[in-house]
């Protein structure tokens, strides 16, 4: 009896660590990649007065960061022209 006991408490140890395993690499962004946005996307998620364009106190994060790159006619708002031939990011974000 203490043998059949004792082997499922180690298969109950190893299914736990390996569901524990799988669940911390999809965390780590083991899982897959996300595209990056399309402009339209951006939009839907930004244009807060949603006049058509990106202006640069709508946007956040590595755009609101790089708008003065990207725009590069200067006129204040991203177009989706600029936004296209903007550098994209590289490597790996924290």
């Amino acid at each position: 009896m203490k043998t059949v006991n004792s082997k499922i408490g180690l298969m109950m140890v190893f299914f736990c660590l390996a569901f524990v395993s799988v669940a911390s690499a999809q965390q780590r962004g083991g899982g897959d990649q996300k595209e990056p946005p399309t402009y339209a996307k951006l939009l839907e998620e930004m244009d807060a007065n949603e006049d058509g364009k990106l202006e640069e106190s709508e946007v956040k994060g590595p755009l609101k960061d790089e708008f003065a790159t990207i725009d590069t006619d200067e006129d204040g708002y991203i177009s989706e022209k600029e936004f296209e031939d903007a550098p994209k990011p590289s490597g790996k974000r924290n």
